[in-house]
C-alpha cells in the first residue's frame, strides 16, 4: 500500500484464504459446546452469475463434481436464484458429516476461483439450528476473508444478542468480521 493509499483512506482488499472453511468443523464443536447449535448438514454457495460459455461450463462442471455424491448417497446439488439476482448452489450432506460439507463448500469456491471467476463469489455458508429449531448460519464472506454468525428471526428481524453471543464464542476459532455493518442479512438463503 502507498503513502496516497493511506492518506486517501484506501486500503488494500484483503486476499481470500478458502482454507479459513476448514476451520468450520472445529468452530461448530465449541458452538454446540457453549449454545446447542448443531450442523443441519446444509450449506451453500452464493454468487453472481455472468453470462457466457466459460462460466456456465465451470457452474455445470462444479454441478457434476458434487452430484458425483449422490451415487455415494448424497443428494442432489441444488441451484437457484434469488430475488436479486444471485444464484446459489445448496449441497445437503448428513449433519453428522461436517467435514465433508466444508470439502465440498470449498471444492465449489476453489473450482470458480481457478478459473477465474474469483470475483463473482460473494459468499458460503452453513446452517445450524438448535433444540427449538431456531436457525443460525455461519456466513463466510469471500472477499474479506472472514466469518459472522445470521440468526433470522420470523418477519425478518435478526437476533442480534444470538449473533453477538456467537461472535464472542468462536472469537478464537474463526476469524470473526469486525465490522458489524458487514454482517449483511441473507433472507431466504437456501439451506437456512
Amino acid at each position: 500500500m502507498g503513502f496516497l493509499d493511506v492518506l486517501f483512506g484506501r486500503s488494500k482488499p484483503v486476499k481470500p484464504d478458502l482454507d479459513q472453511l476448514f476451520g468450520l468443523p472445529s468452530a461448530a464443536i465449541t458452538l454446540q459446546a457453549a449454545t446447542g447449535f448443531t450442523p443441519t448438514g446444509a450449506g451453500s454457495v452464493c454468487f453472481s452469475s455472468i453470462e457466457g460459455g466459460a462460466f456456465a461450463q465451470v457452474h455445470q462442471d462444479v454441478r457434476a463434481l458434487l452430484d458425483m455424491d449422490t451415487q455415494r448417497g448424497g443428494t442432489p446439488v441444488q441451484s437457484s436464484r434469488d430475488d436479486y439476482g444471485y444464484s446459489w448452489l445448496l449441497i445437503r450432506r448428513n449433519p453428522d458429516n461436517l467435514p465433508a460439507l466444508v470439502g465440498d463448500l470449498h471444492a465449489v469456491n476453489t473450482a470458480l476461483q481457478d478459473s477465474g471467476f474469483g470475483p463473482q463469489l460473494l459468499c458460503s455458508l452453513v446452517a445450524f439450528r438448535d433444540a427449538e429449531l431456531r436457525p443460525l448460519a455461519l456466513i463466510y464472506l469471500y472477499k474479506r476473508g472472514t466469518f459472522y454468525a445470521f440468526a433470522p428471526l420470523p418477519g425478518e428481524k435478526r437476533d442480534n444478542p444470538l449473533e453477538l453471543q456467537v461472535k464472542a464464542t468462536l472469537a478464537d476459532d474463526l476469524r470473526i468480521e469486525q465490522d458489524l455493518t458487514r454482517w449483511f442479512p441473507l433472507w431466504g438463503a437456501p439451506g437456512l
